[in-house]
């Protein structure tokens, strides 16, 4: 009998199955959790409509006191939850506590957001209101990267919006999930949070399910299309978070060590498995020897480990499928660039990559035209911004990006030049739950958080009353 379990209709039941999960740092099992099974599915969407009438009746203020609740809980939780965190998904500790945080935080502003009636006529020929209306039920599909921070992305605007919700993580990470349903389940009325875990198989049951109102993913490309392609029959409405090939532009005018390390930072975070990680960078000619030496400099004296060692900075590859893909990038850097730093996967237990900087590459080759997803940057010098444009505008891909420059002026006006849903100046992932979050092209569908992430998981409603 697992210590987890799934959260089904208010009530913490076992799987019909069960799911070994691998600690990426050891590469063997820590734990066994709850595996549930299509009927399972079929009860927690049972349970989540049944759920949903009177959630969408209760007041929107209680909803929000409802989000401060599961933000008091994980607090309360925080070291715990951390733990979960870097022994299933790989990260250092630091990282872990900081996504604790995060998830804190992002709750927290999700309950002060308010999506009013909008009156847009009110006079002698009509009263016309625009109204917001809940969907149903929601169905939350999440990636390994960031298992309990993305889990709340999804469930925290879901049950704001009057829904209910089916969240299924990862099956590399679903721990976190897991011991989230149980501070669920002393919060939310029974069935309006449902929690289950599958082993990549019930995908398809719940993106075509016709009780289901609602996708909202984040994961990778190829998945998000899949889930777009099931979702049509019933026309649902789906929010596509994916994948993204992040380039920050380097002018030559900035202080290059300082510059390297915001670079640094911004691409080996969570051992570059963020989806809107710094996944090239395009450097002025004039300074790209200073920034590629720089950038080796920080890679080699990186500390690589279990996230639990004290002073590890990146932690492993969080599964062993992302750990041979990303091995054969390592492979394409070295036949079409020079690796400076790193380049080999690390001999021992786990899924340990050493992070590797390229240089002498360009466009046209695998490592900088395809998201890595793991702790590799390729370095590209250049000498035209406008050239520099159109190589990362002609990407499949548009999610985030960032421009480094003292000219800041300069700076803003190439970003507003870039095809990508955030655009940075002298940062990188400043991201945030008042900042709204969107793709180009094959990097998303809708919007994620703000108020325009809000809107997402509600019917736009038209009151037109004749006068």
């Amino acid at each position: 009998m697992s210590d987890y379990k799934l959260l089904i209709g208010g009530q913490l039941v076992e799987g019909d199955g069960t799911l070994e999960v691998i600690n990426p740092a050891l590469g063997e099992a820590f734990v066994t959790v709850p595996r549930a099974s299509a009927a399972q599915a079929d009860e927690a969407i049972k349970a989540a409509k049944a759920a949903y009438p009177g959630w969408a009746e209760t007041p929107f203020a209680q909803r929000q006191a409802k989000l401060i609740e599961l933000a008091d809980a994980i607090a309360a939780d925080g070291d715990n939850l951390a733990r979960l965190l870097v022994q299933e998904q790989g990260k250092p500790f630091a990282e872990a506590q900081g996504e604790v945080a995060w998830t804190e935080g992002y709750l927290r502003h999700y309950a002060t957001l308010e999506l009013p009636d909008r009156v847009i006529q009110d006079d002698e020929q009509a009263h016309i209101v625009v109204k917001h209306r809940p969907l149903g039920v929601v169905v939350g599909i999440i990636a390994w990267n960031f298992p309990l921070l993305v889990a709340c992305w999804k469930i925290g605007p879901a049950v704001l919006a009057g829904n209910s919700i089916i969240l299924k993580p990862a099956p590399t990470t679903p721990v976190t999930a897991l011991a989230l349903g149980a501070l669920c389940r002393d919060i939310f009325p029974a069935g309006v949070v449902n929690i289950i875990t599958d082993d990549n198989d019930l995908g398809p049951h719940l993106t075509a399910h016709p009780a289901v109102a609602k996708i909202g993913f984040t994961g990778s490309t190829a998945t998000g299309k899949r889930i777009a392609a099931s979702s049509a029959d019933t026309l649902k409405r789906v929010t596509l978070e994916l994948g993204g090939n992040d380039p920050a532009i380097v002018l030559e005018d900035v202080d290059v060590r300082e510059t390297a390390l915001a670079i640094f930072n911004g691409a080996f975070l969570n051992c570059g498995q963020v989806c809107l990680a710094v996944k090239r960078a395009y450097v002025h000619e004039s300074i790209y020897e200073a920034m590629c030496d720089e950038l080796a400099r920080l890679a080699q004296e990186a500390v690589v480990d279990d996230g639990l060692k004290q002073g590890t900075n990146i932690g492993p590859i969080q599964n062993r499928a992302q750990f041979e893909k990303v091995k054969g990038f390592l492979e394409a850097a070295r036949r079409d660039g020079k690796i400076i730093a790193g380049g080999e996967a690390m001999e021992r237990a786990g899924y340990f990559i050493q992070p590797t900087i390229v240089r002498d590459i360009s466009d046209g080759h695998t490592i900088v035209d395809e998201e890595q997803f793991g702790p590799i940057l390729p370095v590209i010098a250049f000498s035209d911004v406008d050239d520099v444009v159109r190589c990362v505008n002609s990407s499949e891909y548009g999610l985030g990006g960032s421009i480094w420059s003292k000219d800041v002026e300069r700076a803003a006006a190439i970003a507003e030049r870039i095809e990508s849903g955030q655009m940075w100046v002298n940062q990188h992932i400043a991201i945030g739950p008042h900042i709204p979050m969107a793709g180009f092209k094959n990097s998303g569908l809708g919007v994620e958080q703000s108020v325009e992430g809000l809107a997402e998981y509600t019917q736009l409603q038209v009151i037109n009353i004749k006068r």
